[in-house]
């Protein structure tokens, strides 16, 4: 995939299973959100195929595809349930299965009280839950969700990855865009790491952790992490952090080390070597922060 002189997308080629989940991950520039659309028709890739169901994207499979782009679509001068109303009918439904689907979803995501309000008067996260819900209102087999919790708090977060995976258990096939290692851990069976437009891994979590190798440990504890030659930090946060082990280390004897410098050790988690880790090193550590300011 070029445009002009400058090539977004090389040589990448990867499938998705029908009913699976699949997160589809990469620092900002990466060449997904590309890919995406040269999927959907909205760019002509310059070579190479990319097909659904075993055919390039058509307009008549509109009605079977839920899109949630990263830039948001909404008529936002109209009231929530117009809005709703208006891409249900656009999708094929009737006006009252399009009311009643449109309250539905307003209840069970906290918006109840805002179906009469024009939607520039809601917040951004608020906006964001009122786009998943037109791409999901049609119930499509195909959903392909970019940034789907962009801006959401933890709980808002865990309430649209709940709406994900009933999706997925009512038998759609999911792709994610997504920066949030969470979200991969918790919903995809496969996932690929894009990289200046090409594939740095493809596979299930297990298949990619045990590519790039290294054991983590999951840490809950009190007190202060001591410096030590034998582990790096990955992940910190209040009370809990993730140890990347030096090849050399012995879990055993950092547990000791651990609790020799007067912390209290809560948790000691030996795993694989974790997604966040192995983000940092495809992308870099600028990479982690610039998906945080997302």
């Amino acid at each position: 995939m070029q445009f002009g002189e400058n090539t977004v997308i090389d040589g990448l080629s990867f499938d998705v299973a029908r009913g699976e989940t699949f997160g589809f991950l990469g620092s900002n520039g990466s060449g997904k959100t590309t890919t995406i659309r040269a999927l959907l028709g909205i760019y002509r890739p310059t070579s190479g195929t990319l097909e659904i169901n075993g055919r390039v994207f058509s307009d008549d499979y509109g009605a079977r595809l839920g899109y949630l782009p990263e830039e948001r679509g909404l008529y936002k001068k109209e009231s929530v349930l117009d809005v709703m109303t208006y891409f249900g009918r656009l999708k094929g439904l009737s006006r009252a299965d399009s009311q009643r689907f449109s309250r539905d979803y307003l209840d069970r995501v906290d918006l109840a009280d805002k179906a009469d309000v024009r939607v520039d008067k809601l917040s951004g996260g608020q906006q964001q839950k009122i786009q998943l819900g037109v791409t999901i209102m049609n119930n499509p087999e195909l959903l392909i969700l970019d940034e789907p919790t962009k801006g959401f708090d933890p709980v808002n977060r865990r309430l649209l990855m709940d709406i994900i995976e009933d999706r997925k258990k009512a038998g759609a096939t999911v792709v994610m865009v997504t920066h949030q290692m969470e979200e991969v851990e918790r919903l995809c069976d496969r996932i690929i790491l894009l990289k200046d437009g090409r594939s740095e891994a493809y596979g299930t979590i297990d298949e990619v952790q045990n590519q790039f190798g290294g054991r983590t440990v999951r840490l809950k504890f009190s007190g202060t992490l001591p410096p030590s030659p034998n582990f790096r930090v990955v992940l910190a946060d209040t009370n809990y952090a993730e140890l990347a082990l030096d090849d050399s280390a012995d879990e055993a004897q950092v547990l000791r080390e651990l609790v020799h410098s007067g912390m209290l050790v809560r948790s000691f988690v030996a795993a694989k070597r974790s997604l966040d880790d192995i983000f940092i090193q495809v992308y870099g550590e600028n990479s982690t922060a610039e998906a945080a300011a997302i």
